[in-house]
């Protein structure tokens, strides 16, 4: 799959703009991008990077990293995902970096995710729904999503966020109303953020292959 990821990315750069400033995503897809991206370092303003991950690799391309406070809206943000349905809303979070990327794709006027075909699902939940939780509120959160849901959520041990927090993974879901969901598992003291990019879904789904689709 690495090479249907690699086509994915290089087409995201056909959105990219003299002097924009670019919202980066995370994940083994998105490095292509950002590798990608490095041929036209002297014709944009900057990037805005969702992780430390990424923030390292935009520099060690020598592409600015620049804080989205001093920016407002950005005119593009590029990412990848977990899952991807027909209505082009998403799991995101396998990567641990589900709220900076949630931040930066509200703040972006056109959001492009960047997937290999195994990413695309007729119903989101067959990939763990993260949700990323304040660390003492672990087990209340677990407790409320397991009566809300009916998902098994499980603590990704060992993970800690670039937020300083911690991770569950819902598992057993079928999710035909993300957008409900999203909604109400934001509701939950103690939940940062829930991996259902759906209120704010993608704008444009590039998906890997030879050549690239495009929806």
């Amino acid at each position: 799959m690495s090479d249907a990821k690699r086509l994915a990315g290089e087409k995201a750069i056909e959105h990219v703009e003299d002097g924009m400033v670019v919202g980066v995503g995370t994940g083994s897809t998105v490095a292509f991008f950002i590798d990608a991206l490095a041929e036209l370092r002297d014709r944009i303003a900057g990037a805005v990077s969702s992780s430390d991950q990424s923030t390292a690799r935009l520099r060690g391309h020598g592409i600015e990293v620049l804080d989205l406070n001093a920016c407002g809206p950005i005119p593009l943000y590029v990412d990848g995902a977990d899952e991807c349905d027909p209505g082009k809303r998403l799991i995101k979070g396998g990567g641990a970096a589900l709220t900076r990327e949630k931040i930066i794709a509200e703040a972006a006027e056109k959001f492009i995710c960047i997937i290999d075909p195994s990413k695309e699902v007729p119903v989101l939940g067959r990939f763990p729904l993260p949700v990323e939780v304040i660390p003492m509120a672990r087990s209340l959160v677990a407790r409320e999503i397991l009566a809300m849901t009916g998902g098994q959520p499980v603590w990704r041990q060992g993970t800690v966020t670039d937020n300083g927090n911690w991770i569950l993974d819902i598992h057993g879901l079928a999710i035909t109303d993300p957008v409900a969901m999203e909604r109400a598992l934001n509701q939950i003291p103690g939940v940062v953020s829930v991996g259902l990019f759906a209120r704010r879904p993608a704008d444009v789904v590039i998906v890997g292959g030879n050549p690239p689709l495009v929806r």
